[in-house]
């Protein structure tokens, strides 16, 4: 049995966002082609993901100089632990699915904090006299993001930064099964937009099968 964790960085549902509609429809694809795994969605906009500050820093230093957990502020124990606590969910996991949409060229600001709340040395990724290893090897991970205009090709290509940041961090991870599914042009024609959602949907289904089933240890 696998764990999968769905992780979903949209205000909307998929009855109102395209990005979300796509994942919706690849998770229940994947559960209906792999009934023995187990999922757990991630909604970000309804988790406590505290933003690296102040207090993270200073509560880190404190404890990298000797201190003990219980010496910390109150403000830095909530957010060391919280941020402890995201990062071993995440490594227990066998595999990722990303979904969010495109804003701005890039993803949204929860995405982000998400990504520092588990870039963690020693959990998911490891300093050698080499350079960073990453530590999640064996793991996989896809990413489905709508984006209202074209990006894969034309004159913005090289624009869109947020797949290409989550593809960084992914193989900083050691994650090379790591794959995307775009669902992209819908504001830019209109009278296309369903169309391109329901390729988007057609394009999860099929991948949802597969997804893993190569690096899942047995």
């Amino acid at each position: 049995m696998a764990k999968l964790l769905y992780i979903t960085a949209h205000p909307h549902d998929h009855q109102v966002s395209i990005s979300m509609a796509v994942g919706q429809a690849f998770i229940d694809a994947y559960r209906d082609s792999h009934p023995q795994d187990e999922i757990k969605h991630l909604d970000l906009y309804n988790m406590n993901i505290p933003h690296i500050d102040a207090d993270v820093f200073s509560g880190w230093g404190k404890l990298r100089g000797g201190s003990q957990f219980t010496e910390l502020s109150s403000g830095e124990q909530q957010k060391v632990s919280r941020l402890n606590e995201l990062v071993d969910e995440f490594v227990a996991g066998d595999k990722y699915v990303f979904v969010t949409p495109m804003w701005n060229f890039s993803y949204p600001p929860i995405m982000k904090a998400y990504i520092d709340s588990i870039c963690v040395a020693g959990k998911t990724f490891k300093y050698t006299s080499e350079g960073p290893v990453g530590l999640l090897p064996d793991k996989s991970a896809i990413h489905i993001q709508a984006r209202g205009g074209i990006y894969s090709e034309g004159p913005a290509v090289g624009i869109e930064s947020g797949h290409r940041h989550l593809a960084s961090i992914m193989s900083f991870f050691g994650i090379t099964d790591f794959s995307g599914i775009f669902a992209e042009g819908h504001a830019a024609a209109p009278d296309k937009a369903d169309a391109i959602k329901a390729k988007a949907i057609e394009e999860a289904k099929k991948a949802a099968v597969s997804f893993g089933s190569a690096k899942v240890k047995a």
